[in-house]
């Protein structure tokens, strides 16, 4: 069975192609502005960085400000800039992989298993995705006060996420019922259907929860903020806060600094794009 092409809804002039591409191009260079502001003000001198417009001048570039950088945080006084690279990794890697062991499961119980209670409990969590995480900020610094400046408490209350189980949800939702039902035919239970069969399937619904959490997570700033104050376990953003309060401001290297804070989301990315991308393509097209 063919499809007709006869559909001028269906087809695009090459001037009506050429026209999506141009403003599709602009738009693209516009959000983009920010990202090379940041790139090229980190290897320019400070005095030149708030420039306006010629801070985008290709001109006396430089790693020094990434050198400054790694030297002013190397010592016991003001801690190492790799040991607060190595917490923000290790919290980020706890929370994404415990999330999507957690919520995917949570997700699975409540989208293909039949039990009493599931559509209370599923409305529950909608209601969750609507309760901004400032809102019990304090009631948790007040739990676990006792746990303060711990590795584990930067992680604890963020591995179980209500909008991470909503997206595993709908993508569990459209997998054909057969499958499932094949499996059981097969003797396969709850537990070998979803390792063997659903999460294999689901690669691209992982790939965006995974790059989610980890961009929400890798920017964390209130909860470090209420829990840690001491330097051995201060997460990157949260070193930042403090380097870019130094009297005077160097500019060059505040941007350096945000570069390298940067890097970490743009490889986390890259290496997800292609599931990432499949991901959102399957949700529109089901949607």
């Amino acid at each position: 069975m063919t499809m007709s092409t006869n559909n001028p809804g269906l087809t695009r002039t090459p001037l009506r192609r050429f026209l999506d591409y141009a403003v599709l191009s602009v738009l693209a260079f516009i959000f983009a502005l920010p990202v090379l502001y940041l790139f090229l003000g980190s290897l320019k001198p400070s005095d030149e960085v708030l420039n306006g417009l010629s801070g985008f001048l290709p001109t006396h570039l430089s790693f020094d400000n990434y050198t400054a950088v790694l030297d002013s945080l190397n010592s016991d006084s003001t801690g190492y800039f790799w040991r607060f690279m190595g917490v923000s990794l290790l919290v980020a890697f706890v929370v994404v992989t415990g999330g999507l062991f957690v919520n995917s499961m949570a997700a699975y119980g409540l989208s293909r298993l039949k039990w009493r209670g599931r559509n209370a409990v599923f409305s529950l969590v909608l209601l969750l995705m609507l309760v901004p995480f400032e809102s019990v900020a304090v009631p948790l610094f007040y739990m676990f006060n006792d746990q303060r400046n711990t590795l584990y408490i930067l992680a604890l209350p963020f591995i179980a996420n209500a909008f991470s189980v909503y997206q595993f949800h709908t993508f569990f939702r459209s997998i054909p019922p057969s499958i499932e039902e094949a499996a059981r035919i097969d003797g396969a239970g709850p537990w070998r259907t979803f390792f063997a069969i659903i999460v294999p399937m689901s690669k691209p619904a992982f790939a965006s929860v995974a790059i989610l959490t980890f961009l929400i997570q890798w920017g964390s700033f209130l909860w470090p903020v209420l829990m840690v104050s001491d330097p051995s376990v201060r997460p990157l953003p949260l070193e930042m806060s403090v380097f870019q309060a130094q009297l005077p401001p160097d500019w060059g290297q505040i941007l350096a600094f945000g570069v390298l804070l940067v890097l970490p989301v743009l490889v986390v990315f890259a290496f997800f794009q292609r599931w990432f991308v499949q991901g959102v393509a399957s949700s529109a097209v089901k949607g």
